[in-house]
């Protein structure tokens, strides 16, 4: 499974607001002056965010984006479904309304419902939260990424 572009850097601009938002909005351009992405593409992203209820928006001079949820209640799964889609590695075949499956005699869908269970499980377990955690604990601080 390969991840996009838009899922690199919507994760990696939900992450910036978990650091630098726990008390104010911030601001797009300093999200963007960080990651180091286009404000026009990070406007898309965060518009899918909004959508999906991750971020919420505010105008104004003090306005910006800042997370809907606690740290803690926001997954990885959820930014990465909300910028992507499905995160299934490989469609399973063993959908038998499907052409080209072969139900019950399909070895191979016991390999696709595995792969996909620990993709699923991967990242719902995995909150922003702890990321910013184990970050901390591994850098002695914010990681460096996201001080860029």
């Amino acid at each position: 499974m390969k991840l996009s572009t838009r899922a690199r850097y919507g994760l990696r601009a939900v992450i910036d607001l978990a650091l630098f938002g726990e008390n104010e909005s911030v601001s797009i351009q300093s999200i963007a002056g960080r990651q180091r992405i286009s404000v026009s593409y990070l406007e898309q992203l965060m518009a899918l965010l909004k959508k999906a209820g991750l971020v919420e928006s505010s105008r104004g001079a003090m306005g910006g984006y800042r997370l809907a949820r606690p740290m803690e209640e926001i997954s990885v799964g959820d930014v990465l479904r909300a910028l992507e889609g499905s995160l299934e590695a490989a469609e399973c075949p063993g959908n038998e309304s499907q052409s080209t499956c072969q139900g019950e005699q399909c070895m191979a869908k016991y390999v696709w419902k595995r792969i996909n269970d620990s993709i699923t499980e991967a990242v719902d377990t995995l909150t922003l939260g702890q990321l910013i955690e184990e970050g901390r604990k591994k850098q002695g601080s914010v990681p460096e990424e996201i001080k860029n």
